[in-house]
C-alpha cells in the first residue's frame, strides 16, 4: 500500500458527513467550540461566507461579519473537531467564486440578495 493511499484512508475516517451544502454568499451560523479553563462551550459566530477552499479534509469557509463597525473575518477547517455545527441561516444569489469586494463596502451596500430556488 503507497503512503498517499494510507494518508487518504486514515482522512476519509475524520471527515463529517452531516454538514450541509454551503454556497458562497451564504449566511452560516458556526458554533464553534471554545475551552475556559475545564468548561467547554459551544460560541456561535454568524456572518456571510465570502469564500469557499475544497481540499477534502482541508476544506475550509472564509465567514465575515461585522462586529462593533469593525469587520471581521474567519477561516474555519469544516471537518474540524473545533466546528460543532453548521446551520444556515439564509441563502445569498451571488454571481461569482469569492466576495472579496464586500471587505471595501460599508453598511447596507453589503446585503446580498436572498435566493430562493436551492
Amino acid at each position: 500500500m503507497k503512503a498517499q493511499e494510507i494518508i487518504r484512508s486514515l482522512e476519509a475516517e475524520q471527515l463529517k458527513s452531516d454538514l450541509p451544502t454551503i454556497h458562497v454568499g451564504d449566511t452560516v451560523k458556526v458554533g464553534v467550540r471554545i475551552r475556559e479553563g475545564n468548561k467547554e462551550r459551544i460560541q456561535p459566530y454568524e456572518g456571510t461566507v465570502i469564500a469557499m477552499r475544497n481540499g477534502g479534509i482541508n476544506k475550509t469557509i472564509t465567514v465575515r461579519r461585522v462586529f462593533q463597525g469593525v469587520g471581521v473575518e474567519r477561516v474555519f477547517l469544516v471537518h474540524s473537531p473545533r466546528i460543532a455545527s453548521i446551520t444556515i441561516v439564509r441563502r445569498g444569489k451571488v454571481r461569482r467564486a469569492k466576495l472579496f469586494y464586500l471587505r471595501d463596502r460599508v453598511g447596507k451596500a453589503t446585503r446580498i440578495q436572498q435566493r430562493f430556488d436551492r
